[in-house]
């Protein structure tokens, strides 16, 4: 299985992670016995094409498929591997899809299950780069913001909201700060986020919409 990132000894232990969680998300997905229900659910599509069923749905902005019997998950029309972690975000999300429909009640992660314990580790690797990176000048976040689908909302003093997954919205909020105050943010979600990923999942949905967001503003620059 491809590696999405080199690793470093302490990280051996999160790709072997990845790995099985991949192989167990595979294996419940095979077990699913209404794919057609469950693509209600998750707001994906699905055809057949010979003996193989495709499910189509689109993951930050961009299409995504994942053939069945044998689960492969890929970019239609693109070679390259899907990075590991993308491909068991994905996974998670077709699986735990509920069907449930947006609340608008917004809420913070320490208000997820577990989100308060998991906080400190999601500061530092979600909020914190978007703060570092975009905190001075808020507004570049906008315009990069749209490679990802993202949208200007109406929070703090800039805000934008990006559909991770179809019924996934994932808002960034930052102020910017003054000569007294350092620059701060936030991220907030639909309170019906966890009938479609636990909170683990969006902790790291979250570190790869920042990783992605910077990676762009790293290239302009």
């Amino acid at each position: 299985m491809e590696r999405d990132f080199p690793l470093l000894p302490g990280q051996r232990g999160y790709q072997y992670a990845y790995e099985l969680a991949y192989r167990l998300a595979c294996d419940e997905l095979t077990r699913l016995s209404d794919i057609e229900g469950q693509c209600q659910r998750s707001g994906a599509g699905c055809y057949l094409e010979g003996s193989k069923r495709v499910i189509t749905l689109e993951y930050l902005n961009e299409p995504y498929q994942i053939n069945l019997p044998d689960v492969e998950v890929s970019r239609p029309g693109d070679s390259k591997p899907v990075p590991l972690r993308d491909k068991l975000l994905i996974l998670h999300y077709f699986i735990r899809a509920k069907g449930s429909p947006l609340s608008h009640r917004i809420i913070t992660f320490k208000e997820l299950a577990e989100g308060s314990n998991y906080f400190p580790a999601f500061y530092k690797r979600a909020i914190k780069p978007i703060i570092d990176s975009f905190g001075r000048q808020p507004r570049r976040l906008l315009g990069i913001a749209r490679e990802l689908g993202g949208l200007k909302s109406d929070y703090g003093d800039l805000a934008v909201t990006i559909n991770a997954f179809s019924r996934v919205p994932i808002t960034l909020v930052l102020w910017p700060g003054d000569n007294e105050f350092p620059p701060e943010g936030s991220i907030l979600f639909d309170s019906s986020i966890s009938d479609y990923l636990a909170t683990e999942d969006i902790t790291v949905l979250c570190q790869t919409i920042a990783s992605r967001l910077i990676g762009s503003l790293e290239q302009i620059r």
